[in-house]
């Protein structure tokens, strides 16, 4: 892979969703988090996971396809050296010095859909802004993202259903691209982390909208900010497309508060109590207000990002510090461009 190249890092490990006795919290490797909450305050039905692992297969699928189109040994003429695993004939992965992360060329990529900007704008591929989340830089690339939506994805749509687990994760998708597009003009950029941060921003903004069904509140807000800083702390690495994660994170932290409301603490119980003793309404009047807020904002920010995209805005403009979100030169490292 060149270095002109732009991947999508893996939002990290993150697991949630109920368990028996509340709401178990936790991260890869045994540490449990304070996450519980009122079981009463939640559905009763609890979804089948099915979207989450099919959008797994889709991923892996198209790695290989991907793989097969690239077909490193049938460009014999390679300046970065020998194709790597050669036994896999044509689904043998590049030069290491070419692409570190055992995956295709940057060329194949860019045929199969990749984001790009010129593209996009100029050659009118709009549709580049969703297929490119379904395309990977490399099998580790593949990897990182595929275990990261596991631990992020199951649990929620157990909890909250396919459909609305399904919006969020593609809609995310769809706002990463847009604002990765405004800013990255020289460069490719593939993953589905985008929508995979707007998971995490839907976990964020469900525990403040269904902030009554929780008890360790400050435990459980403080567990997610730490995990949210620390993944989009990876994003300032060099040749990481950072835009795309906070892109996607803002859309899915504006859509939880639309789609993830549970009903306010002790309103499933109060059904069996007799009218005067029940609770009058099932959702907070702030979760309404919440709600209204984030779509009226999350419409303006789609209509708002897609006409300076397709107007050739560019973004760094009129954010002349906003290099600095998605790269941090160091005496390590140079962003380039």
């Amino acid at each position: 892979m060149s270095n002109s190249d732009v991947e999508r890092g893996a939002g990290g490990g993150k697991v949630r969703g109920p368990a028996a006795n509340g709401y178990h919290h936790q991260l890869p490797g045994n540490h449990p988090t304070p996450f519980y909450y009122d079981p009463g305050a939640s559905a009763e039905r609890e979804w089948t996971s099915w979207i989450v692992p099919l959008v797994v297969v889709a991923n892996v699928a198209m790695f290989v396809v991907t793989m097969y189109i690239n077909n490193c040994p049938g460009h014999p003429r390679n300046l970065y050296g020998s194709c790597v695993a050669g036994f896999l004939r044509r689904f043998s992965f590049q030069p290491l010095r070419e692409n570190p992360l055992f995956g295709p060329s940057s060329s194949t990529l860019e045929k199969l859909g990749a984001l790009e900007w010129e593209k996009v704008v100029h050659q009118h591929q709009g549709w580049r802004l969703v297929t490119c989340m379904w395309l990977h830089a490399g099998l580790i690339h593949l990897l990182a993202n595929m275990l990261s939506l596991v631990f992020i994805g199951i649990r929620l749509e157990q909890q909250f259903g396919f459909v609305r687990i399904g919006v969020i994760y593609l809609l995310s998708g769809f706002g990463g691209s847009i604002l990765s597009s405004l800013f990255i003009r020289n460069n490719i950029s593939v993953g589905a982390s985008g929508a995979l941060f707007g998971l995490l921003g839907a976990m964020l903004s469900e525990l403040i909208t269904n902030w009554t069904i929780y008890t360790n509140k400050a435990a459980a807000l403080l567990t997610l900010l730490v995990i949210i800083v620390i993944n989009l702390a990876v994003g300032i690495l060099p040749h990481v497309d950072n835009y795309a994660h906070i892109g996607g994170f803002l859309t899915g932290f504006l859509l939880g508060f639309v789609l993830l409301l549970q009903p306010q603490f002790g309103w499933l119980e109060s059904r069996n109590l007799p009218p005067a003793d029940r609770v009058k309404s099932k959702y907070m009047v702030y979760q309404y207000i919440l709600g209204i807020i984030a779509l009226v904002l999350l419409v303006v920010g789609f209509i708002v990002g897609l006409v300076m995209l397709f107007r050739g805005v560019n973004g760094h403009n009129h954010c002349h510090w906003c290099h600095y979100l998605s790269c941090v030169p160091t005496s390590r490292w140079n962003c380039g461009n």
